[in-house]
C-alpha cells in the first residue's frame, strides 16, 4: 500500500484527532469536504481543485494541506461526505426487495451527484459509508446457496447496471429522458431505412414501455439470481 493510499485509510478510517487544549481547530475535514461537494456539484469534478476549495473556505491553500495531503485523498473524503447510508432492509423483507431498493437508491444518489461516477472507479480505498454499500447485497443474498464470490459479483453485476443508465442520464439535456433522445436521435433515420432494419423499426413503432431501463435491467439481473439461487437451495427429488 503506497504513502497516498495510507493517508486515504488515516482520513477514511482512522480515528477522529483527540481534542487538545488552546483553540479549536479553524478547519475541519467535514467542512473541507463539504466545499469540495459543492464545488463538484455546480461545477464537475474536474473543477476540484486544493486552491478552489480552499478559496470558498476563505483560506489559503498551504492551510489546507495541514489537514488534507493532496487532491487524491479530498476527493475520497468528498466521496464519503456525499454518499448516504444504503436503505436498511426492513424486518421480513425478501431479498429481492432489498436489492431493488439498494439500486433505486444508488442511481438517486448519482442522479444527486453526477461526479460520483467519476470518482469511485478504479483501484482506490473506499471509506467506511462506501463499503456498507457492498455489505448490505453480500448480506441480503447471504444464507440463499450463492458462494462469497458470487454474492460479491451480484454486487459488482448491479452497480455496474445502475452506473450504466446514470452515465446515460448524465449525458442527457436537463430533464430528458435517455430512452426519449435515443428515439428522436435513431427516429428519422430508422423510419427511412426500415427496410434494412426491420425489427428496429417495428420495436421503435410499438407504444408505451419506454423510460423503463433502469427496472428492466434490474428485473432481469434480479431473476437470474432467482434461477441460480432455486438451482442451489431446490431439495432433490427422493427416488
Amino acid at each position: 500500500m503506497g504513502e497516498a493510499a495510507n493517508d486515504t485509510v488515516r482520513l477514511l478510517w482512522g480515528p477522529p484527532a483527540k481534542p487538545t487544549r488552546g483553540p479549536k481547530p479553524a478547519l475541519s475535514l467535514e467542512r473541507i469536504a463539504a466545499a469540495g461537494v459543492e464545488v463538484a456539484d455546480t461545477e464537475g469534478l474536474g473543477a476540484v481543485s486544493m486552491q478552489k476549495v480552499a478559496g470558498l473556505l476563505d483560506f489559503t491553500k498551504m492551510s489546507l494541506y495541514r489537514y488534507v495531503p493532496g487532491k487524491a485523498e479530498l476527493i475520497a473524503l468528498m466521496v464519503e461526505s456525499a454518499l448516504e447510508e444504503p436503505p436498511a432492509p426492513t424486518a421480513g423483507s425478501h431479498w429481492r426487495e432489498q436489492l431493488t431498493a439498494w439500486a433505486h437508491h444508488l442511481a438517486q444518489c448519482f442522479g444527486r451527484h453526477p461526479w460520483l461516477l467519476d470518482a469511485t472507479v478504479g483501484p482506490r480505498v473506499p471509506g467506511p459509508k462506501e463499503l456498507a454499500w457492498l455489505e448490505r447485497v453480500v448480506a441480503a443474498l447471504d444464507g440463499h446457496g450463492l458462494t462469497g464470490a458470487e454474492r460479491m459479483d451480484a454486487a459488482v453485476l448491479l452497480a455496474g447496471h445502475v452506473r450504466g443508465i446514470a452515465e446515460q442520464v448524465r449525458a442527457t439535456r436537463p430533464n430528458g429522458s435517455p430512452e426519449a433522445e435515443l428515439r428522436a436521435a435513431l427516429g428519422t433515420v430508422v423510419h427511412h431505412h426500415a427496410d434494412r432494419y426491420p425489427a428496429l423499426a417495428a420495436a421503435m413503432a410499438e407504444p408505451g414501455g419506454h423510460d423503463q431501463a433502469l427496472d428492466f435491467g434490474l428485473a432481469r439481473i434480479l431473476d437470474g439470481l432467482a434461477a441460480l439461487i432455486s438451482r442451489r437451495t431446490e431439495r432433490p427429488q427422493a427416488r
